[in-house]
């Protein structure tokens, strides 16, 4: 009996994690509407009540599966919320960040409820309900009667609302109570997409039996006269105009079914983009207070709907592009009042439909813009351009070098950027869901970044091709054209081979020969004509020339799994009607090795040695803990570097004098010459000017960043957030 009850409560939290979790974000969502200056008064009525009863069912369910620390924050969360409704308070800043912070402690107490400890939470929990009972007895008068009902009641500290008249607690929304609709684990659902997914197959190996039979009977047909029996023939063509027919009619029937059973099951998965997108509000208002800066987001089109598992895939790239706009773009407010600007900056995200089958989100803000400039020395200060290349490059050629690895417009590196991976992660992980990325921007107005996704992930329509022996599927939506191009017009221009699309040379390869495949013999040179297939990407186009362009179709793209988990130029394989497995081509990937097919090396060149220059540099480390010194150089020395130890900063001085040393790791608080100090020294150095430093430090205030920035420090890295990998990339990057 004892497991039953365990079992049933594990059921019980599971599903009030579900529902916590929602609410808490719902409220969340409610303050940032509440904080806007320019609310109606309606609307601001409206978010009032709704962010109240959602205060309000929370506390039920949490009395229902008796977390009383959750109960005890959300009975306060639910008084000031009444007060506020009777405008017995005057929301402040002040208030809205004590009413943040509760929400988000009684949303981490539901993620951690069963875990084993009772005593989780109740700390934070206790020090929460004393501050809003602080707050409510300071601020809010109540009157004779709303004192004797509190005292009637003991434990109330506002009256009820009206919709608590009745006395009764609300319990836990069972599934599948409400409005027809259930709770379905997205586990289950995936399964279930999953094996739905798979009757593609049958749908296309039914039209492929088809076809077969369809060619076998018109070979009987021409072979009628080799044949002596002319019964025989006929009764054969019969029976395979029979079986032609009813096969077609099952593969119709079939089609229509599989079609109708994945376009439902496609919408069951479907979720609106608010989903992940209704939490950046509350990052933004965190991250711009973190720097002393005033952010807005706007959000417009989040009620579309796209497949769960593109969104969950975004979700990172979102909060990357976020940090980005606000660490980046978005200036102080005594800035923005110098350039004329509001002192609160804007953040516009946009989401809308393109073509039936993709939608565009847009991000928009109004800072200071990309500095074209910065970009480009980056560029050449980590091996991407020479400066002769980065000299040449208009300013729309440059901009999109942000999205490389490497790239940062950042002076200082620091735990939330600086280290040029941000819009890289994010173009990576939009281009592995198949779609694309780019990015606009004005100096002193802002920056527009729009992404390109498809609304579905696993299902999508291909055009199949073969070259050199070989078949290939092409993503529909990055083929922008097939056409067929007279070899004498093929002409070649600087060692490439172009030909004339659309008033422009455009540049052609053989698919062929970026996949590296031995040449076969597709019967290439037999036909005065080269079939071509244009491919467009991120505003780029190339022609890709094959042997063979067949038809289109809905495949299924499959991953390829361990431990072919990430191929050059390969998205995944699907199976054709007739079961033969062919490779999904991975369009973005193509596009990057065709310009290296071309002749490009230089990339490959520029990533090398990685490991064996590490073996090679040598790093000063400077600490006055000896635990944190052993560490630090363990670390380092684990990872290939020479490394010689300092105990203040002013013994790191010394050693630099004698000794040869490729980067600096330093404390901050010391003894004798502190971190700050140490690097002002070294940038004030004719011959240490150029020595990179990174701070690791406890001291995490804007302040103390902001040091670190006019010290001259290359990186600043909080100990709190210390992550031995992220020391290494930065040192790595770096050295």
């Amino acid at each position: 009996m004892a497991d039953k009850d365990a079992v049933f409560r594990k059921k019980l939290l599971e599903m009030f994690r579900i529902e916590a979790g929602e609410h808490a974000a719902a409220i969340s969502s409610g303050l940032i509407e509440l904080e806007k200056a320019d609310l109606p008064e309606e609307a601001r009525g409206k978010t009032l009540e709704a962010i109240y009863r959602d205060a309000h069912s929370l506390k039920g369910a949490a009395r229902a599966v008796d977390l009383g620390s959750i109960e005890s924050v959300c009975q306060r969360l639910e008084s000031v919320f009444a007060a506020m409704k009777r405008g017995g308070i005057e929301a402040s800043g002040g208030l809205y960040d004590l009413l943040h912070r509760a929400v988000d402690a009684v949303d981490g107490f539901a993620r951690s409820a069963g875990s084993g400890d009772p005593d989780s939470g109740l700390t934070q929990a206790a020090e929460i309900t004393r501050s809003l009972e602080d707050f409510l007895r300071g601020r809010i008068e109540r009157s004779p009667g709303e004192k004797q009902e509190k005292k009637s009641e003991g434990k109330s500290e506002v009256a009820p609302a009206q919709d608590e008249s009745h006395g009764a607690e609300p319990s836990p929304e069972v599934p599948g109570s409400a409005g027809g609709t259930v709770r379905v684990s997205s586990a289950k659902l995936d399964s279930l997409l999953i094996q739905t997914e798979e009757l593609l197959f049958v749908k296309n190996a039914f039209r492929h039996l088809c076809s077969g039979i369809g060619e076998a009977g018109a070979d009987l047909r021409n072979r009628r006269k080799e044949v002596r029996t002319e019964e025989v023939v006929k009764l054969l063509m019969h029976r395979l105009d029979s079986l032609g027919k009813q096969a077609r009619t099952d593969a119709w029937i079939a089609g229509g079914m599989a079609d109708a059973l994945l376009d439902d099951m496609k919408k069951a998965v479907m979720l609106p983009c608010s989903h992940v997108l209704e939490i950046l509000p509350k990052v933004a208002r965190d991250l711009s207070r973190q720097q002393a800066k005033e952010v807005g987001v706007a959000i417009d089109g989040k009620e579309i709907e796209i497949d769960k598992r593109i969104l969950e895939e975004m979700k990172d790239p979102f909060l990357h592009i976020l940090r980005n706009c606000i660490d980046h773009g978005i200036e102080t407010p005594s800035e923005r009042e110098e350039g004329g600007k509001p002192r609160a900056g804007k953040i516009a995200i946009s989401i809308s439909r393109k073509d039936g089958k993709r939608i565009e989100v847009s991000v928009s803000d109004d800072g200071r813009g990309i500095d074209v400039g910065k970009v480009r020395a980056t560029a050449v200060k980590a091996g991407i351009l020479s400066p002769e290349e980065a000299a040449s490059l208009a300013d729309g050629e440059t901009i999109p070098l942000v999205f490389r690895s490497g790239v940062s417009t950042s002076p200082i590196i620091t735990e939330i950027s600086g280290r040029g991976l941000g819009l890289a992660i994010v173009r990576e992980k939009v281009e592995t869901l198949g779609g694309s990325v780019s990015i606009d921007s004005a100096p002193g107005k802002g920056s527009t970044l729009r992404i390109l996704l498809p609304l579905t992930l696993a299902t999508f329509r291909g055009v199949l091709v073969r070259t050199d022996g070989h078949a290939f599927v092409l993503p529909t939506m990055s083929v922008e054209r097939v056409l067929r191009v007279k070899r004498q017009e093929i002409r070649t221009a600087e060692n490439r081979e172009t030909i004339a699309y659309e008033k422009e040379a455009l540049s052609l390869v053989r698919l062929g020969d970026v996949l590296e495949l031995p040449r076969g013999s597709g019967g290439e040179g037999t036909s005065p004509f080269a079939k071509v297939v244009i491919l467009s990407h991120g505003g780029k186009r190339i022609g890709f020339a094959v042997d063979e362009i067949g038809g289109e179709q809905e495949i299924l793209l499959k991953g390829l799994g361990k431990p072919l988990l990430r191929v050059r130029n390969v998205a995944g394989a699907t199976i054709l009607g007739g079961g033969n497995v062919v490779p999904v081509l991975h369009v973005a990937d193509l596009m990057k090795s065709a310009a290296r097919a071309a002749g490009s090396a230089r990339g490959a060149l520029a990533a090398s040695g990685g490991e064996d220059a590490a073996e090679r540099k040598s790093i000063l480390v400077v600490e006055d803990s000896i635990t944190s010194r052993t560490l630090l150089k363990n670390i380092l020395e684990a990872a290939g570097y020479r490394v010689t130890t300092a105990v203040d900063g002013e013994d790191g001085m010394t050693k630099l004098k004698t000794d040869i040393v490729d980067l600096v790791v330093s404390d901050v608080e010391m003894p004798r010459m502190n971190g700050f100090t140490l690097t002002a020294k070294i940038r004030a150095d004719r011959k240490l000017s150029e020595l990179p430093v990174v701070l690791v430090t406890a001291l995490e205030s804007r302040e103390d960043r902001e040091r670190g920035i006019d010290a001259g420090a290359n990186a600043y890295i909080v100990k709190s957030n210390f992550d031995q990998s992220n020391l290494l990339g930065v040192i790595r990057r770096l050295a």
